[in-house]
């Protein structure tokens, strides 16, 4: 059986749409729904069971057969001010579940983050020996280096797999209100009013929606996912697609995949996130290459049009 946590979110309920795809529904679902409409991404999907994600933690010592944990669950919002929440749901929680795995050598992935890597002062090379380095802009990531580093420090980090998640967007994140992705958030004004909205840029080597991240889509995701699933590769890796792309260029993009003329309208970026904005991100992905995983990636306008395709009647993974 395997073990998916966060199974209900968006990378997640993406990850079991692509097991039911290889056939595999012998799946414990763990999650916490809560008020939000999360609950929509499991709808059509095959799974043996649900908990909630303390009820597991409880029950965890008395459950059997499990082959693997697929650890997604986290609080994945980068802009809460309560620390504590951050440890107990991304720290406490995970460090619980690695050594119920490692001690009883289950196969274990889990989601790190490349909000790890601050500004990136350090690049984006995801060189554990270089761990110590990363100055994360935010708790959210903060909480996801700990981890990281709890690893290492205990010795586990070669026993378990850690993923460092770019921008990725795709079906399946349509709760996530804030902070889903901006081809989510925007796609309405794009596809009815023919507008997008995008911050501007305050900082002179970088144009209003030159601003440069690392999108990759949640399809090309799970495949990697799959493929590391099958494997018994530890260690942490970037999951991006290694090419770095603008704001600008998401909308002409999304403009071409609605039909519409490109306008775009600049506006001013919140007081609150100016401190902790990333201009630029580019996973470095030779790392996984050289561990046998070489994924050929959607470029950004096979992906960006593979998603409007859904987001125009709002459909699921």
């Amino acid at each position: 059986m395997i073990v998916l946590t966060g199974g209900a979110g968006f990378i997640g309920s993406c990850f079991l749409w692509k097991l039911n795809q290889m056939g595999i529904t012998d799946i414990l679902i763990v999650d916490q729904l809560d008020d939000s409409e999360k609950w929509k991404n499991l709808l059509g999907k095959r799974y043996l069971d649900y908990m909630q994600k303390d009820e597991f933690l409880r029950a965890l010592p008395l459950l059997e057969n499990i082959t693997a944990i697929v650890h997604m669950g986290a609080d994945s919002s980068t802009q809460k001010t309560d620390c504590d929440l951050y440890i107990r749901n991304n720290f406490e929680y995970s460090k619980a579940l690695a050594k119920y795995a490692t001690e009883r050598k289950i196969r274990f992935i889990y989601a790190s983050s490349a909000a790890t890597y601050g500004e990136g002062e350090s690049g984006y090379n995801d060189d554990e020996s270089a761990l110590n380095d990363l100055r994360p802009l935010n708790m959210y990531g903060y909480s996801k280096h700990m981890f990281d580093l709890w690893l290492q420090n205990t010795g586990r980090l070669g026993q378990v797999c850690g993923l460092k998640f770019f921008n990725v967007f795709g079906p399946n994140e349509y709760h996530k209100g804030n902070m889903k992705s901006v081809i989510c958030g925007t796609f309405d004004d794009v596809a009815e009013r023919g507008v997008m909205k995008l911050f501007k840029s305050y900082r002179a080597e970088y144009p209003d929606g030159g601003q440069m991240r690392d999108f990759v889509y949640a399809k090309d995701v799970v495949d990697v996912m799959y493929e590391l699933l099958k494997s018994e590769v530890t260690g942490i890796y970037n999951l991006g697609t290694g090419v770095a792309r603008s704001w600008n260029d998401i909308a002409n993009a999304m403009f071409a995949a609605v039909g519409k003329k490109p306008a775009i309208e600049y506006i001013d970026m919140p007081e609150h996130l100016k401190p902790k904005y990333q201009y630029f991100t580019e996973a470095s992905m030779d790392k996984l290459a050289a561990a046998g995983i070489r994924h050929k990636f959607m470029t950004l306008e096979e992906s960006v049009a593979d998603y409007c395709g859904y987001l125009k009647d709002k459909s699921y993974l």
